[in-house]
């Protein structure tokens, strides 16, 4: 089983626990944290998979570095321990976060463009996006990228609206190519 599926499958078992409970902000947050200090300390992840650290070890430290965070999120932390899918942690919590989103009708948007966008262009992105994507909000993320030239690319989940002038300038040489053919 391919390791996306698996995470999906811990994600959604989770957000079924957090919405029981009523944790779901909670443990949002937590889980943010969670990702945040894997992807910064890779060499975390080698010491939760090395095969001469018993299992009762990792799961102690687990415990002093997460400490304070909701009780399921550790948990979930320590049965990934026991079943060798630590590498598994970022993805889930992205699958976490989406389930949690669409409850929610709040939708992630990744904007890149060549300089940050002020507030009265997110809003007129925004607005045209509760048109477009049928969702009640949206969580706008600027990323600079000066490789665009200019205009701006947009991605809300699998769909990417390109604008920019470097794909412009993309499609008019291809078109001058296979003109001359």
């Amino acid at each position: 089983m391919s390791e996306a599926v698996v995470a999906k499958r811990y994600a959604e078992a989770l957000f079924q626990l957090g919405n029981e409970k009523a944790t779901l902000d909670q443990m949002v947050d937590d889980f943010q944290v969670v990702k945040e200090v894997f992807q910064a300390n890779k060499k975390l992840n080698t010491f939760l998979k090395h095969p001469r650290i018993n299992n009762t070890k990792k799961k102690q430290f687990l415990d002093e570095v997460f400490q304070g965070l909701d009780p399921d999120v550790i948990t979930t932390l320590k049965l990934l321990v026991d079943r060798h899918r630590t590498d598994i942690i970022p993805s889930m919590v992205d699958h976490f976060n989406q389930f949690v989103n669409d409850a929610k009708g709040i939708a992630e948007v990744t904007v890149y463009s060549v300089r940050k966008l002020s507030n009265p262009e997110r809003s007129h992105l925004v607005a045209s996006f509760v048109k477009r994507f049928n969702k009640s909000t949206f969580e706008i993320n600027n990323v600079i990228d000066p490789t665009l030239i200019g205009g701006v690319k947009i991605r809300v989940g699998n769909t990417i609206i390109d604008g920019s002038i470097s794909r412009k300038l993309q499609r008019i040489e291809r078109d001058i190519v296979t003109a001359n053919k």
